[in-house]
């Protein structure tokens, strides 16, 4: 059995800002009704989190839980967490109606570093979102496309950002954090 191994091996680049590959995370996608009590003390015993509202991402530590769609969160953890994560939903959510799966090995995360509006600047590049300050900031977080593949980001704090993707897109999505982050390429939208 062969170890588990991050996307792109610690692939990096210096531009407007710092793109890198993050490296594995536990992830486990929470399907069930998002709006029941059951479902709300199940991902705050299992994460610390509380159930986020819609479009938002909260934090605990070394675990996250992101809304994802009106019947879907991602919950975030350690990598090698993400089965223990599973299999205790499971028993906190006994005889609830619910899906919770590992998909940590199918998805890619990349990390982005540096100038606040550069940051803003690259993403806005690749996504139809408002990335103005007072639109996302801090706490907010996107389920959306990235030029032609699906894609999440959030910011954990103001000059950082997190990038959601498919494993089987992760060499594209870096190849367009890059580009967009490519030095020269700035048009000062966002800048102070």
């Amino acid at each position: 059995m062969s170890e588990a191994a991050s996307a792109l091996d610690g692939a990096s680049f210096e531009g407007l800002v710092r793109v890198a590959d993050a490296g594995l995370r536990g992830m486990v996608t929470l399907r069930g009704d998002l709006g029941a009590d059951a479902l709300h003390a199940a991902v705050k015993q299992v994460s610390g989190c509380d159930m986020p509202g819609q479009r938002k991402i909260t934090a605990a530590g070394d675990s996250a839980v992101a809304w994802m769609a009106p019947d879907e969160a991602l919950l975030l953890c350690p990598h090698g967490q993400a089965d223990a994560t599973c299999a205790a939903l499971a028993r906190a959510l006994d005889g609830v109606h619910h899906l919770a799966v590992n998909v940590s090995d199918a998805r890619a995360t990349f990390a982005l570093e540096g100038d606040d509006g550069a940051l803003r600047e690259v993403l806005a590049k690749l996504a139809p979102a408002d990335l103005s300050a007072e639109a996302f900031g801090p706490g907010d977080f996107r389920r959306t496309r990235l030029a032609q593949v699906p894609g999440a980001f959030w910011m954990p704090r103001q000059g950082a950002a997190r990038v959601i993707c498919f494993r089987s897109v992760a060499q594209y999505m870096f190849d367009l954090l890059t580009t967009a982050a490519a030095k020269g390429s700035g048009v000062g939208y966002f800048q102070a």
